[in-house]
């Protein structure tokens, strides 16, 4: 952890003054809208499932506090600023699989509740201390695509999940008729499918390039305000539909009726130590997922520069799942989707220059199998311009702000304009998030692949492994996805995490043994690789270079 902080020191001040430059003044502002509607929406569409499976033991003040309280943290103390902190849904998870234990089959009320889950997080805390301290995020250097790929993939699933749950639930609320769940149903696709065709601007051939990169930029903000003002169309239309709306309640109030710090010591302490192995699971689920999210936010296609530091920013993420714990807000964790988001909306790019002739074209190398493109989806069919990262702007002022914002949500002006969104509407941003780490996972790509006629197909884009081989590769990714799926849908889903984290022993040793070293270097490579990152853990594995 020292280690850490000594590389990462003498950028510091740089990492105030670099956001401050002429030249990255755009980037940052566009980051910090783009980001923060990215951030919120998410962790606010999860909130409305904690707080109908925890009888409102989580509201909308909790997880905006949480969130604003791991950006600012992360943003002022963090070594990577650039990784994204914030509400996940597997978070989610944790807390309504352990209300229903304790609740169901032991009486716990909601207060109990919450004192038992203080110190699920005071023990989940120091087991983070522990990792830390003993340099064990240096397992780290052994993450993977095929590791983050496969995490990605059941992350998106889930999302999508929630997004299909949260509009069932819309056809049986007190007091509504079917006609409030199918107007639901149509915000939410309208929405998925009006912003996601938006977002794709970014990557086509219309619109200068700058212009294009704006638009698609901020597809997600302007499909959240169109669509919550389009559920309140005038009353002689849309308006006649009773429809549900994000709950809220006072301005920086807990949801319940209690402080906001919670009496965790009026608990039997039996309890105390019942807690300890669910804060081990937490802990497992946040040494995987933070790890991974701080990787991808560093991941191979950015030319990271600065110092990354995992062994004290996970010491950083015990202190704010300590005081999670305490004051009785959901516990922030490193966000798959949006970690990338947030270095991508800080990049720099320009656009290539296509070739003059075909046979150029033809003649130019195919990219590595384990390379994903920001533009690769299996709904593409048309051509999209090659674009490459001239720099990215490693800064932390964007990521304070965006806390600030968040922070300020829970003043009277903004929770009541948050309280004018349907719940449609985030059971859309379920499906677009979900959707958006699905669609380009090469999990997918490569079975669809694996289905296509080979000879009818150009050299550049025929299978360059076996099909046997891929599909022992794949086959591997989709039994764990598998089996995390199939857990989270039981009682067991406490358990969870130790699937995850079984991911990287698996990939380490077990898939060598099936995989030929040679196709192996052609499927999967470490999902970051840049000296500046892999300096905080250790000497990486090298592995050999075949060429294509």
């Amino acid at each position: 952890m020292w280690s850490d902080l000594c590389r990462r020191a003498p950028y510091y001040a740089s990492d105030w003054t670099d956001a401050l430059h002429p030249s990255n003044l755009f980037t940052v502002a566009t980051s910090v809208v783009r980001i923060f509607f990215i951030n919120l929406m998410p962790a606010l569409a999860y909130v409305l499932d904690m707080y109908e499976r925890t009888e409102h033991s989580y509201g909308v003040n909790e997880v905006i506090l949480a969130s604003a309280l791991a950006a600012i943290v992360f943003s002022l103390f963090g070594v990577q600023p650039l990784a994204f902190v914030g509400v996940t849904g597997l978070t989610d998870l944790m807390n309504y699989t352990i209300y229903d234990i304790f609740h169901d089959h032991y009486g716990f009320d909601q207060i109990k509740y919450l004192r038992l889950q203080a110190w699920v997080l005071i023990w989940a805390a120091g087991f983070h201390f522990a990792v830390a301290i003993f340099n064990l995020c240096d397992f780290t250097r052994f993450i993977t695509e095929m590791t983050s790929d496969t995490f990605g993939l059941y992350v998106g699933v889930v999302y999508v999940e929630k997004g299909i749950e949260l509009l069932i639930s819309e056809f049986s609320l007190p007091g509504h008729d079917n006609a409030t769940g199918w107007l639901s149903v149509t915000i939410a696709v309208l929405f998925c499918v009006s912003v996601y065709f938006i977002a794709q601007v970014h990557s086509s051939a219309y619109l200068p390039f700058r212009l294009r990169r704006l638009v698609g930029s901020l597809a997600l903000t302007a499909g959240c305000i169109f669509w919550t003002g389009f559920s309140h169309f005038p009353k002689t239309s849309l308006k006649e539909v009773p429809i549900s709306h994000l709950p809220i309640t006072r301005s920086f109030f807990p949801t319940l009726d209690r402080g906001w710090i919670v009496d965790f010591w009026h608990i039997e302490v039996r309890w105390v130590f019942v807690a300890a192995p669910l804060g081990l699971m937490i802990m497992l689920l946040f040494y995987f997922d933070h790890n991974v999210s701080s990787v991808m936010a560093q991941a191979r296609k950015f030319p990271i520069q600065k110092p990354a530091g995992f062994h004290w920013d996970f010491f950083l993420l015990g202190i704010t799942t300590l005081v999670s714990g305490l004051m009785g807000l959901p516990v922030p964790n490193g966000l798959v989707p949006q970690a990338p988001d947030h270095t991508d909306s800080l990049s720099v790019y320009e656009q290539m220059q296509a070739p003059e002739d075909h046979e150029m074209a033809q003649a130019m190398a195919p990219e590595p199998m384990h390379h994903v493109s920001e533009n690769a989806s299996i709904l593409h069919v048309t051509h999209f311009p090659r674009v490459r990262t001239v720099r990215v702007v490693e800064q932390r002022l964007s990521h304070l702000v965006i806390g600030l914002l968040t922070l300020g949500a829970m003043s009277r002006p903004i929770l009541v304009a948050l309280g004018t969104m349907p719940r449609a509407v985030f059971a859309g941003v379920f499906l677009l998030v979900g959707w958006a780490s699905i669609e380009a996972n090469p999990i997918v790509t490569r079975t669809l692949s694996m289905l296509r006629d080979q000879s009818a197909l150009a050299p550049s884009k025929r299978l360059r492994v076996r099909r046997t081989t891929l599909t022992v590769f794949v086959g591997i990714q989709w039994l764990f996805f598998g089996l995390t799926m199939a857990i989270s849908q039981t009682i067991a889903a406490i358990g969870f995490p130790i699937i995850i984290v079984l991911m990287i022993p698996c990939r380490q040793y077990l898939v060598p043994l099936l995989v030929p070293a040679r196709e192996l270097t052609l499927l999967d490579a470490p999902t970051a690789d840049s000296p500046a990152v892999m300096v905080s853990i250790g000497p990486e594995k090298k592995e050999t270079v075949v060429p294509l």
